[in-house]
């Protein structure tokens, strides 16, 4: 079994300048895809279950299925649960075989906000697991907005909480379907000049591809978040393979059609931030 926690796979990649994908899962052929790419490519992964995955499919099963896909690849395998609101649910997620938790009191007050995260992290640690916390509240496309991170709250946060790893709001946005935006990069250096906890960027498909390889690699960005383009392959290939044969209604012939696209396209946002190729090599 390769299955990591996310201390396992964040702390080499903060010490050698990288970062490691926390990719999004939904279902099934989503998560396969995304293990077998990191397999292609050498790298660890994070299979991440947020609301809409847990939404489908209870806690229980999602920890079966990331722990067997683990089993299956050599690389290591992070079980993440993304954006727990509440004790109960990442006490769930841990009982369910999960890695790492990650509790968002983003919505909160600084001092609730660290309090109920120090008691997941106490709690997760205790367990022999991670937790990622975040401070400053990412927004959504078409949704809320974002309110940016402080960096003094941020070394508060980061001190007092115990995270492993930290999720910051620095101009990123959730369900970004473009990448025209771009990330603060002064701010990123000012919150990493006061903490060297890993950090975390939610919202990643609307990243400039550039600039997330850059940052992955010349600072302490060591996870992006990526859902939002991977979700959009796949619903591209679906109605692709959907549309070459009108007569076709067997599910798994469809979504066995599916799985290359998003294969590939997980292969390419792994190594975008992963160690730099050398290209001296072969």
């Amino acid at each position: 079994m390769t299955l990591a926690t996310l201390t396992d796979v964040l702390r080499p990649a903060l010490r050698d300048g990288y970062a490691v994908g926390g990719l999004v899962t939904l279902g099934w052929e989503d998560m396969r895809a995304y293990v077998r790419a990191a397999e292609a490519e050498g790298l660890p992964v994070i299979l991440q279950a947020g609301p809409s995955c847990r939404k489908h499919t209870p806690l229980p099963v999602l920890g079966k299925m990331f722990r067997h896909l683990a089993d299956s690849v050599s690389v290591p395998v992070v079980a993440h649960l993304d954006h727990g609101y509440t004790f109960d649910e990442c006490r769930e997620a841990l009982d369910s075989g999960f890695t790492s938790l990650m509790f968002d009191g983003s919505r909160l007050g600084l001092s609730e906000n660290i309090d109920q995260t120090a008691r997941i992290a106490e709690m997760a640690h205790a367990a022999g697991i991670s937790c990622e916390g975040e401070i400053g509240f990412v927004g959504y496309a078409e949704g809320e907005n974002s309110q940016g991170t402080d960096p003094a709250e941020a070394v508060k946060f980061a001190k007092d909480s115990g995270v492993d790893a930290m999720a910051i709001s620095v101009g990123n946005v959730h369900l970004q379907q473009n990448q025209e935006g771009g990330l603060d990069e002064a701010r990123i250096r000012a919150i990493e000049a006061v903490t060297d906890v890993p950090l975390v960027i939610h919202g990643g498909s609307g990243v400039p591809p550039e600039q997330r390889s850059a940052l992955a690699r010349n600072s302490s960005i060591c996870k992006f978040n990526i859902g939002t383009e991977l979700r959009m392959v796949f619903g591209q290939a679906l109605r692709a393979a959907v549309a070459v044969d009108p007569d076709r209604f067997d599910r798994v012939q469809i979504l066995s059609d599916v799985e290359a696209p998003i294969e590939a396209a997980a292969r390419t946002a792994l190594r975008a931030i992963g160690p730099a190729q050398d290209t001296n090599k072969g």
